[in-house]
């Protein structure tokens, strides 16, 4: 699942605030209404099969 993604097609702005080494820091910030399509969006995301060695039970 990538969330800069799901945030941009939701309406959302993204904008790279920062990299340190290899990590990269994201702002993102949008209407109401553009949470909300990123909140639906993310739970229609099927979810990974869980598994002794993802540590999901």
């Amino acid at each position: 699942m990538n969330l800069i993604e799901l945030a941009r097609e939701s309406g959302m702005a993204v904008l790279l605030d920062a990299r340190i080494g290899r990590e990269e820091y994201f702002s993102v910030s949008g209407s109401l209404a553009a949470l909300a399509r990123f909140a639906d969006a993310v739970r229609a995301e099927p979810q990974p099969a869980e598994t002794p060695e993802n540590g999901k039970r």
